[in-house]
């Protein structure tokens, strides 16, 4: 497990983290009226015992986000990593689930990005998110305030590298769908079966040409042809949910 800790901000982000056993809080920076708010809104949980508790102006609480200019609201925690996921122990253990849905990404970097990914992810039931170790940018407040707490709800795979990482959950029976502007079929028309890999490239340069080949399938969403693309975490959310309801409507 990493050894270091960092800070985050906001109330979403700070309150799940609080709530996640498998996360330790170390310190909360806090304003008076944020308390109250905590406290009213987490009725009957204690969410803040035996956390050290440092009471600050909102100004003071200012500075320590003025590098990433993101609102605090008057919330901010100094948290450890939580316990790192093995992807290969994760497949072991849903040997019996029905049908498993990954996400992954390829050189996807910004930080705002892949937490409204996350976010989108924890909410339509994806079981876990593939990344690059190398530039997941697991200590910012950006990624924490953006994913609004869900980063205590998803599975997170670190890998060294995502080609390997795709060759090996072939041999485990998923199917890799990646998805490009340049697809040869919509989505929605794809049969989705099985478990299954969502792909996507980096928001400037999409998919690589080594990954592409690693694909089963290449996928697109139909859009005005007056319009370029869509922004990642936009995709991502609209095949998730399209995803999320037919796994719904099966059941």
């Amino acid at each position: 497990m990493k050894k270091s800790t960092f800070l985050i901000a906001g109330k979403h982000a700070v309150t799940e983290a609080l709530k996640n056993h498998q996360r330790n809080v170390l310190r909360i920076f806090l304003t008076e009226d944020s308390k109250k708010t905590l406290n009213r809104n987490n009725q009957n949980k204690d969410l803040l015992k035996g956390i050290k508790l440092f009471y600050k102006t909102k100004r003071e609480l200012d500075r320590l986000c003025s590098k990433d200019q993101i609102s605090h609201q008057g919330l901010i925690a100094e948290v450890e990593h939580i316990e790192e996921k093995d992807l290969k122990d994760f497949l072991n253990s849903s040997e019996n689930k029905k049908s498993i849905t990954l996400l992954a990404l390829e050189d996807v970097s910004d930080p705002r990005n892949i937490g409204s990914i996350i976010r989108s992810a924890a909410s339509f039931n994806i079981d876990g998110l593939i990344i690059k170790e190398r530039i997941f940018p697991s200590e910012s407040k950006l990624l924490y305030k953006s994913a609004s707490g869900c980063m205590e709800h998803i599975n997170i795979f670190e890998v060294s590298n995502i080609n390997t990482t795709l060759k090996y959950l072939k041999t485990k029976n998923f199917w890799i769908c990646g998805f490009d502007k340049n697809g040869k079929k919509n989505f929605t028309e794809h049969e989705w079966r099985g478990n299954n890999v969502l792909l996507f490239g980096s928001e400037g340069y999409g998919l690589k040409y080594q990954t592409v080949k690693n694909c089963d399938f290449l996928l697109k969403i139909k859009i005005n042809k007056k319009i370029e693309s869509l922004n990642i975490s936009n995709s991502a959310s609209i095949i998730f949910h399209h995803i999320n309801t037919l796994k719904e409507n099966k059941s």
